[in-house]
């Protein structure tokens, strides 16, 4: 199984001002079982980082972007250039997460057994997130469903989920979609991008799958001692962030094929989340400057 994995996928990191030891880890891991590329956003200083990167056999390239042109941007020069070669299937990641091991193994074979199940067309498959700072787990959530939303059984599968969004870290793409359902977002920049390509991707019809076969450890956000973001209810990120984050948002909200479901509870989240930073926060002029501009502009998004 190893040995077709290799072949057939290729795993997409993108990184902007990576640290070096986390990204190291992450690449020694993956050229176990499978090719690999780099997409940089404009890091300074890169070369050094290529050089301890292009001594790996399974780093077939790595793409240094001139600046900073966002997490969909990156995300999709990957994909192009994956598509360009004909691998089969594509794993997303982020700079800084951990695999278990057997990673790319174990997902594909959850891949091929979810589609055996019920012949369904299946997009994506994302491993069980586990946050390393804290060790709590990420459930699938399903966001049209009143009761019983999160860890809802695939086809009677005893460790596959239904999910109407996976997290862009460690999810495999199925390349022989991508035609149908578009690529990344690029106006997003940064926030809810992954949440913009999964809806996009259930109303053409097809499946997303969680599942416990793989995990990977990454932090969402930021550490904060805010009790919503401990009890992993929302992220915490810096007020530049908060920009794309709320712009983002509010778009999706206004966007046919976004769940109903998720629309109605991401805006009391994001309700609750500005209160809190406007109330509590050392940086409330810069949060409500940020969010503000966010909601206007919001408008202009394509």
């Amino acid at each position: 199984m190893s040995i077709s994995s290799h072949k057939s996928s290729c795993a997409i990191i993108v990184t902007h001002n990576p640290d070096i030891t986390a990204l190291l880890e992450l690449t020694a891991q993956l050229r176990k079982e499978t090719d690999f590329i780099i997409v940089d956003n404009g890091t300074v200083g890169i070369s050094s980082i290529v050089e301890s990167i292009n001594i790996y056999e399974q780093c077939k390239e790595i793409i240094c972007l001139d600046k900073n042109k966002g997490l969909a941007k990156a995300l999709n020069v990957g994909i192009n250039w994956s598509l360009r070669q004909s691998y089969e299937f594509v794993f997303l990641f982020d700079q800084d997460s951990s695999l278990c091991d057997l990673f790319v193994e174990r997902m594909i074979r959850a891949y091929t057994d979810a589609r055996e199940k019920v012949k369904a067309n299946i997009a994506a498959v994302g491993p069980r997130i586990i946050n390393p700072q804290t060790m709590r787990q990420t459930s699938f959530k399903l966001f049209n469903r009143l009761i019983f939303r999160s860890d809802v059984k695939y086809a009677e599968s005893t460790s596959h989920y239904a999910a109407d969004f996976l997290i862009t870290s460690g999810t495999l793409l199925s390349l022989e979609t991508i035609n149908h359902i578009g690529g990344m977002k690029e106006s997003y920049f940064i926030d809810n991008i992954d949440l913009e390509w999964c809806f996009r991707a259930k109303s053409k019809g097809y499946e997303l799958i969680g599942t416990d076969d793989a995990i990977l450890y990454h932090a969402i956000g930021e550490r904060s001692s805010n009790p919503l973001v401990r009890a992993g209810i929302m992220a915490q990120h810096n007020p530049q962030r908060s920009y794309f984050s709320s712009r983002n948002r509010v778009h999706l909200y206004g966007v046919d094929y976004s769940p109903a479901g998720w629309k109605y509870r991401d805006i009391i989240r994001f309700i609750a989340k500005t209160i809190w930073l406007l109330i509590t926060s050392r940086d409330r002029k810069e949060y409500f400057k940020n969010i503000s501009s966010g909601i206007k502009d919001a408008k202009q998004l394509a």
